[in-house]
Parts: C-alpha cells; sequence; structure tokens
C-alpha cells in the first residue's frame, strides 16, 4: 500500500561574498549530499527548493521528514561554492510551509 511521503520545510540563511545564484545554490547543496550519502541518500531526501531571495539570502527547502538530519549535515558542509566563501545557516525546520512563514516572521 502506498505510504504518504511526509515533509519538513527548512528556512535557510545564505551569507555569501557575492549574490549566489538559485542554480549555484542547489547544485552545491545536491552535491554535497552526493558525497556524504551518495545517490541512494540523494535520492531518499526527496529535496526541493521552495523559495529563493538572493538579494538578502533566505531560502525555503523541502525534504521528507525522515532525511531533515541528512539535509542539515550535507548543509553544514558546504563553505565554498563557486570558489567563494559561504555560510549556509539553517534557521528554522517546521512541518508545514504556513508555520515557517509565520515563525522565521516573528525571529526578524
Amino acid at each position: 500500500m502506498y505510504e504518504r511521503v511526509r515533509k519538513r520545510y527548512l528556512a535557510l540563511k545564505v551569507e555569501s561574498e557575492e549574490p549566489l545564484s538559485e542554480k549555484d545554490l542547489i547544485r552545491a547543496i545536491w552535491s554535497s549530499i552526493l558525497q556524504l550519502f551518495g545517490e541512494y541518500g540523494a535520492s531518499q531526501t526527496n529535496l526541493y527548493l521552495v523559495e529563493f531571495n538572493p538579494e538578502d539570502g533566505h531560502t525555503i527547502l523541502r525534504c521528507s521528514h525522515k532525511m531533515v538530519d541528512i539535509v542539515r549535515a550535507s548543509i553544514a558542509a558546504i563553505t565554498r561554492i563557486n570558489e567563494k566563501s559561504v555560510g549556509i545557516h539553517v534557521v528554522r525546520v517546521s512541518g508545514t510551509l504556513r508555520a515557517l512563514r509565520k515563525k522565521v516572521m516573528i525571529r526578524k
């Protein structure tokens, strides 16, 4: 029988020397997941970029609830993108997009 995949939403803050493109960010995250956990681990994440704002670095990712720790570890391992130093911080994790946006707005 089909089991519904539960999701988690991660709010990220990307700090870099220069603004990054959406493509560069997601490529770096996928690359990190593949290096640390392989293709099988990457396939289990169900990773999706929901929102990206290059001006202030606020980003929202969606992943499987079982793989949040793997995604967080992979994000923490990223220190450079396109030969430029970056820092990516997980600000908040939530089960719904609505709650995540509400929680992140309160913290600003």
